[in-house]
């Protein structure tokens, strides 16, 4: 492998223009495919093989059209002062409203809150429920603008008024401010880190290159694939960060080797081919532990991981190829001011704060590794807790009109009102249909928590029936999901004394389901996710223990990240300073992708800091000596990688979607803890323990794994052999 890119990286080199321009006809064709596509297709959320799920298919199937993708908006009208709305001159302003919130070229139906009996018992509250004719993505500006205009004139006559449902969507995604805060401070890190405004700069441009080619392209392809802007947000999230880290490495690694008196070529070619070589592996672990989650079996989650994986890969090939071309073109930019002005690089041989730190938990490994466990494990300790969940409206800021329309609805009609159970009877197999039906939804009625049964609808073919049960608690209640079982548990004896069968659907038994289908992957995901990583690592290594210390240490931080997301996203410690107003069940998704997507990373720290104390223990250093000479050429590289990451990961904080809210606080969390405590403390201090023995392996094993030379150990040897031609005579031909 490292011969191969050190092949590709000279070819870039030298052929830096013809690169340049293949990447730059890239971008244009696949930003022209973006302009000319169309929206994504609102397909909603899916997961087969669950009940909730076979429930929605029975209906498309027994009651067809009426499932359809139609966008919805719940408009809710409060009385101020506890007036009624039944009250003459509001009953008009609904009414008014009404016809206001009909009259649209999109609109399929607005019902009257008085006719479908849609008023609170205390006659302070009413709804009504506008359809349309087309998906959430479909409706134009103009449709959003006349359902705004609606409002604010029911809101001129003294009406609480607020809207809640799909209609109200506005697309959200990335792009906003908060990520390029982030942006900057990577950039800061950079400048820092290198001295050098063109070596900043450099990861900074390939790696938004990188995203501009993976986000135009998940745009080209959103039609076809299904994929939304939840997707295109998560892929760029993960293209900018792996593609400022991997550049990163490539940079560091040339001016390593310009520091041994290397021409700017040969500097080049051998980063790519030792650096390079590290890229690649860190990347394929990303994409497969990312393209792992399609085994879930959630299409949305498939469609997350795969758009994720594509943009790493870019980030990768930008890496290879990208980033040696630019350095052709300023081959003496990209170091620091003093070696570009004196002519003269000097190798980096001396102490730094990366020996120092190693020396210091080399002289006391014991307490660094207690401390960093018991710290570890005390941060998961909250995981105990989990719940799991999908959050809705009731997640969203009180600014919004969606949240205050959820809290009305709570208000006036009860919490369960928000989240209703949808029971589908089939009774195909029952002669007595109706009579079937009404006995399945007296016995559940009857259920402890059940707070009302609408009257059942059937089909035109009258085998099938569906009606709404109200729980008397909140969607994300641990009681409604107790409710759900018990209906569900109860099953068999009510199906018994009739011929007809039922299921239990809805978006609030889907969200339980989901959960409950997600948690039980969890375990299975992690096993195949750890043993992946001790195999890898094997491979790369050479070692049996390096790879076990590894793959616990990626355990550690992944349960204490998940500890730090429940104790503010679900507990609400410190939630409000992140600009979370309500608290509950952690995103069903969120574990399983958060173990996905660090893993990925946590090898890549593995990887670029551990290879170097392997190289210099197979030079012939001592154990100890090889864990200094690691973190003199990795730790700050490694450091730097970690905070742009963190401050890229963090930047998602300031979205206003919940679900992007805490995946960017999981996964920065998640790289502070896995780079500072696990990379930086437990794995130095264990090697330190273990000695000549982190390095075993045994004979048999040695002989069955293929041989790969990620640190380019050959070609570095190879390269010191005959010396290359002096830099400055290289720089004057280029």
């Amino acid at each position: 492998m490292a011969t191969f890119l050190y092949r590709v990286g000279r070819l870039a080199f030298r052929r830096r223009w013809y690169v340049a321009l293949v990447w730059a006809a890239v971008l244009a064709a696949v930003g022209l495919g973006a302009l000319k596509a169309p929206g994504a297709a609102d397909e909603g959320f899916s997961m087969p093989g669950i009940e909730s799920q076979k429930a929605f298919d029975l209906m498309e199937q027994r009651f067809p059209g009426a499932t359809a993708d139609g966008a919805t908006a719940r408009v809710v009208f409060v009385a101020p002062n506890g007036e009624k709305v039944t009250a003459a001159g509001h009953k008009k302003a609904v009414e008014d409203a009404v016809a206001d919130l009909a009259d649209g070229s999109q609109v399929a139906s607005a019902v009257d809150p008085f006719q479908a009996k849609a008023v609170s018992k205390d006659g302070t509250t009413a709804y009504a429920t506008v359809t349309y004719k087309v998906a959430a993505n479909d409706l134009t500006d103009a449709s959003k603008k006349q359902l705004a205009h609606a409002l604010d004139a029911a809101r001129d006559t003294g009406l609480a008024v607020d809207a809640g449902g799909t209609a109200m969507q506005d697309g959200g995604g990335a792009g906003g401010a908060a990520e390029m805060i982030g942006v900057a401070i990577a950039a800061v890190v950079l400048l820092v880190t290198f001295g050098s405004l063109a070596a900043a700069g450099l990861p900074l441009l390939t790696a938004l290159i990188g995203v501009g080619v993976s986000m135009a392209s998940i745009l080209a392809l959103s039609d076809a694939l299904g994929l939304s802007t939840t997707t295109g947000t998560l892929a760029m999230m993960l293209g900018l960060a792996v593609g400022i880290d991997y550049a990163l490495f490539v940079v560091s690694r040339y001016r390593e080797e310009r520091a041994k008196g290397r021409a700017p070529q040969e500097a080049t070619s051998l980063a790519v081919g030792t650096a390079g070589s590290a890229v690649v592996f860190a990347g394929l672990t990303v994409v497969i532990a990312l393209a792992g989650l399609s085994v879930v079996g959630i299409p949305m989650l498939t469609k997350m991981g795969l758009a994720a994986a594509g943009a790493v890969v870019v980030a990768v090939l930008i890496a290879l190829t990208l980033v040696p071309a630019f350095l052709g073109f300023w081959p003496n930019a990209v170091l620091k001011r003093k070696a570009r002005k004196e002519g003269r690089i000097e190798a980096g041989t001396k102490d730094n704060g990366g020996t120092r730190w190693a020396r210091f938990v080399l002289r006391r490994p014991l307490p660094v590794l207690l401390l960093g466990v018991v710290g570890l494990g005390a941060l998961a300790l909250p995981m105990t807790g989990l719940q799991l969940g999908m959050p809705g409206d009731e997640a969203k800021p009180t600014s919004t009109t969606e949240r205050r329309a959820y809290d009305a609805l709570a208000g006036g009609f009860g919490p369960g009102f928000n989240g209703p159970l949808t029971v589908v009877v089939d009774a195909k197999g029952d002669d007595d249909a109706k009579g079937a039906a009404s006995a399945i939804a007296q016995e559940i009625g009857a259920t402890e928590g059940v707070v009302s049964v609408s009257p059942a609808r059937f089909n035109e073919a009258g085998d099938t029936a569906v009606f709404s049960v109200v729980p008397s608690t909140a969607p994300t209640d641990e009681k409604t999901k107790d409710l759900v079982t018990t209906i569900r548990g109860e099953r068999p004896g009510v199906e018994s004394g009739t011929g007809a069968t039922f299921e239990v659907t809805g978006s609030t038994a889907l969200n339980i389901d989901i959960s409950e289908k997600v948690q039980s992957a969890l375990v299975p995901y992690l096993i195949v996710v750890v043993g992946l990583a001790i195999v890898l690592l094997l491979v790369v290594f050479r070692s049996l223990l390096v790879p076990l210390k590894a793959a616990l240490g990626f355990l550690l931080s992944v349960l204490a990240s998940l500890g730090a997301v429940v104790v503010v996203f679900q507990e609400g410690h410190g939630a409000a300073l992140l600009g979370v107003e309500t608290t509950g069940p952690i995103m069903s998704l969120m574990p399983i992708f958060l173990v996905g997507i660090v893993f990925g990373l946590a090898m890549d720290y593995e990887v670029f800091l551990v290879s170097r104390m392997r190289e210099a223990y197979v030079h012939g250093e001592t154990a100890h000596q090889a864990v200094t000479s690691g973190f003199r050429h990795s730790a700050r590289v490694v450091v730097a990688a970690a905070l742009i990451m963190i401050a890229v990961f963090a930047g998602f904080i300031g979205e206003s979607d919940s679900m992007i809210k805490m995946i960017g606080f999981g996964l920065a969390t998640a790289v502070l803890l896995d780079a500072f405590v696990v990379r930086m403390a437990i794995v130095p201090a264990v090697l330190a323990l273990l000695g000549d023995k982190a390095w075993w392996l045994p004979k048999w094993l040695d002989r069955a794994l293929p041989r790969v030379d990620v640190e380019g150990e050959a070609l570095t040897r190879a390269a010191d052999t005959p010396e290359a031609a002096p830099a400055d005579q290289e720089a004057a031909r280029v």
